[in-house]
């Protein structure tokens, strides 16, 4: 059974970075210091600045699915991805036995609208190079649809510095309009400098990791409906199920290679 549960990562590193800076500015300037960091007026022109530019930017549709896009970003889907190639064994096993069409009563135990989609594609006799560009093109529209889902995030994190710098100019202007009081100077280029803080914090602690997320989750949606191309394309073309089963489970395996190479030049850059 497909479900998508919540994914605890994402508030929790929201919540470390955000502690780390109360953390980092508490520890060298006391209580007092933490709460001149909060600016009302700084607030309101980075997000009035950004929400403004995604205005601009995107369509009132792209737009509404923004709220969708958000609840994605702290969701996760665990494929099981042993579990989708012994299905794809068994749907072979039945096929060589029975024959293509009894495979649409099987169906019934099958929640994945993409391999019902594909099973039924090849009970109709479609010829294999047509079902897989059928289904490559549903993979390549949900690419699309994700990745305008993530532009959003994306543009927000380049307007986020901008929008951060234009608060600090306004800020200077401010300022050089009583540089007749030096004491005054100090703390007013502080508060000017507050809203660039605010612009790349945003940026780099929020929308451009939940890009990079976004992406994530596509690449990983991706490979998953690569494999049931692969078993859909098996199964119709009548592969001995061993094979297949051999065939299927090389992704499984090529992935495992991929994290470990992964995994060791990170430690060969550290040392």
């Amino acid at each position: 059974m497909r479900m998508k549960k919540f994914d605890i990562l994402t508030p929790i590193g929201i919540l470390v970075g955000i502690s780390t800076l109360l953390f980092a500015v508490f520890t060298n300037a006391g209580m007092g210091s933490v709460v001149f960091f909060i600016q009302l007026a700084s607030f309101l022109i980075v997000f009035g600045g950004i929400a403004a530019a995604l205005l601009i930017n995107f369509s009132s549709q792209e737009m509404k699915a923004l709220p969708k896009v958000t609840r994605e970003v702290f969701r996760y889907e665990n494929h099981d991805l042993n579990q989708l190639i012994e299905t794809f064994v068994n749907l072979s096993t039945k096929a060589r036995r029975e024959g293509l069409l009894a495979l649409e009563a099987s169906l019934d135990d099958v929640e994945d609208p993409f391999i019902r989609k594909g099973v039924l594609l090849a009970v109709d006799g479609i010829e294999p190079d047509i079902i897989k560009d059928i289904m490559m093109a549903e993979v390549v529209a949900m690419e699309e649809r994700h990745k305008k889902g993530r532009l959003i995030f994306e543009k927000a994190g380049e307007y986020a510095p901008a929008w951060g710098m234009v608060g600090t100019l306004i800020g200077l202007v401010l300022m050089l309009q009583e540089l007749e009081d030096p004491a005054t100077l100090g703390p007013n280029m502080a508060l000017a400098l507050i809203t660039t803080l605010y612009g790349t914090i945003l940026a780099n602690l929020i929308f451009l990791p939940i890009s990079s997320k976004l992406e994530q989750k596509t690449d990983d949606e991706v490979f998953v409906k690569q494999i049931v191309i692969e078993g859909v394309i098996g199964v119709q073309s009548g592969q001995n199920p061993k094979i297949l089963e051999e065939k299927l489970s090389a992704f499984v395996r090529e992935s495992g290679r991929e994290e470990e190479l992964e995994e060791t030049e990170e430690l060969a850059n550290e040392a």
